[in-house]
């Protein structure tokens, strides 16, 4: 279903090998907590949740290019409207639990936000 008009948040984090394992348990924890919570329908229905994770590449446009040990974690979220996303940034400082641990491990790698960029193309 194509998602013109929605609304994507993306993360991406890129955490040295030694920090891998927390943000295993990190995001273990928020799928679980976005699962509880958060709207399936209406303007604050969560469409996608993806969390992807890979190695970084020392030359990223060069598939056969080496790692460079630090491991990348990519999270994707589609909402409906601007109101699931002001939705999510209210609960997640109300009621997840691994907030602080999150924003607290995020703080010792290297971290790039999206906050909220409507989707201009979309296919299927």
């Amino acid at each position: 279903m194509a998602r013109k008009g929605n609304i994507q948040f993306t993360m991406i984090f890129t955490m040295p090998a030694e920090l891998v394992a927390e943000g295993d348990r990190i995001f273990k924890s928020h799928a679980a907590w976005m699962e509880r919570t958060h709207h399936r329908s209406g303007e604050k229905a969560l469409l996608i949740y993806d969390l992807s994770k890979a190695p970084e590449m020392k030359d990223p446009m060069d598939p056969n290019s080496e790692p460079s040990g630090n491991t990348n974690f990519i999270l994707s979220e589609v909402y409906e409207s601007p109101a699931g996303l002001a939705d999510h940034w209210n609960q997640a400082g109300k009621n997840w639990e691994d907030f602080d641990n999150l924003k607290q491990w995020m703080g010792k790698g290297k971290f790039t936000l999206i906050n909220g960029a409507p989707i201009v193309h979309s296919l299927w």
